[in-house]
């Protein structure tokens, strides 16, 4: 357990310097570096530039869950009891700690799932995300924003009610995964 103080360390620094970015301007720096690179790739280019950029600063909140909740599990008793009785450290990771942890892990997964999708809509508004040949609520609510002022307001109003619709479900499933994974509050 000891060993492992300063490569975790090193990890948290990554990740305190990975968190000044936000996906929205990771996207939009590594599309304008896409389409400099790859002028005529724009459609090709788009799916990537959301799946990498969502990625790329998505994993911080994970690993910084899974730490804080592995230093908090690595001091309990039954961990302390098992280290006593001989268990091999990878035995107590697997079968006690990492259990444990999970539950986490999870509602921060339902979590980031409602970020991306509220990401990749901000990012196909803004035409950095999916194609506007591709279905999304951003490419939906940019194009009715065009007709906004003309009286046919539904064309943005359902698509950005969908968006919150379905953020918000995301949201109330990953409160009720916390609640349900909690052995506290059984």
């Amino acid at each position: 357990w000891g060993n492992l103080t300063w490569p975790s360390g090193v990890l948290m620094r990554l990740c305190d310097v990975m968190l000044s970015f936000p996906a929205i301007l990771v996207a939009l720096l590594i599309a304008g570096v896409g389409r400099a690179l790859f002028p005529n790739a724009h459609e090709s280019l788009a799916f990537g530039v959301l799946i990498f950029s969502i990625s790329l600063t998505g994993w911080v909140q994970y690993a910084r869950t899974v730490r804080g909740s592995t230093l908090v599990e690595r001091n309990k008793e039954y961990v302390q009891a098992a280290r006593v009785t001989g268990v091999a450290p990878l035995r107590i990771m697997r079968k006690h700690v990492l259990p444990n942890v999970m539950g986490p892990v999870m509602v921060l997964a339902t979590i980031q799932v409602a970020t991306a999708i509220i990401t990749e809509a901000t990012l196909s508004f803004l035409g950095v995300g999916a194609p506007p040949t591709s279905p999304s609520l951003g490419t939906l609510i940019r194009v009715g924003n065009d007709y906004l002022f003309s009286g046919e307001w539904w064309i943005t109003v359902f698509p950005g009610l969908m968006l919150v619709l379905i953020a918000l479900s995301v949201n109330l499933l990953g409160d009720w995964l916390r609640d349900a994974l909690n052995p506290r509050l059984r």
